[in-house]
């Protein structure tokens, strides 16, 4: 990924929002990471948790891991732009001035949101930004894309389940529903609805 400084600021450049909430499992992380590998004028909003790290999870990187404790003394603080007890005990939440970081390097900012968090930050932000919810082809096939990771037992993967069937009645609160039943042509279409809303930045003429 290039750095910060790759893509100069024009004195006219309106940052834009890119929200992507599903239910766990749908495809949605998959999807960001596809589209941030396209467009190098689109930057990660990193979310904090207070989640144990997976695999070759990195904080600061995937997400800002903080404790329990530190979480909740930030959310008391008013220290985030939306935060949400996604399941018992795991907080999610997107840090104040994540936004503002990014926008002010000249980039547009890609949330991968809950999909509650997902619908406060279109409140908030309204027609800056652009709200995705990735739809699973069916909860058959979310289930088998759970068990298929291999990160949760099967009592994790129950909760999970419960809660994809919630979510998926928040979809008709997004501004559009992609469903992810063939990622080939899921990215094509994220490429080409993103492309239309949030143009890349003019690059400033080298001297």
């Amino acid at each position: 990924m290039s750095s910060d400084q790759a893509v100069p600021t024009p004195s006219d450049f309106v940052g834009k929002g890119i929200v992507f909430s599903a239910p766990s499992g749908a495809g949605k992380t998959t999807l960001v990471r596809r589209l941030l590998a396209e467009r190098d004028d689109l930057r990660f909003s990193i979310s904090a948790t207070n989640r144990p790290q997976r695999g070759t999870e990195q904080h600061g990187v995937d997400y800002y891991f903080l404790s329990t404790e530190e979480f909740k003394e930030k959310a008391r603080a008013r220290g985030f732009l939306e935060w949400e007890e996604v399941y018992d005990f795991r907080f999610y939440g997107t840090p104040h001035g994540e936004v503002e970081r990014i926008w002010a390097s000249g980039h547009h900012v890609l949330f991968d949101l809950d999909v509650k968090g997902g619908v406060r930050v279109k409140k908030k932000m309204g027609k800056n930004v652009l709200s995705i919810f990735v739809k699973p082809p069916s909860l058959k096939v979310l289930r088998e894309r759970l068990e298929a990771r291999g990160t949760d037992d099967p009592q994790e993967i129950d909760h999970r389940m419960e809660k994809a069937e919630s979510e998926l009645t928040y979809a008709d609160q997004f501004d559009w529903v992609l469903n992810n039943d063939d990622l080939e042509v899921a990215v094509a279409e994220v490429i080409e609805r993103v492309n239309a809303f949030a143009p890349r930045p003019t690059k400033s003429a080298t001297p």
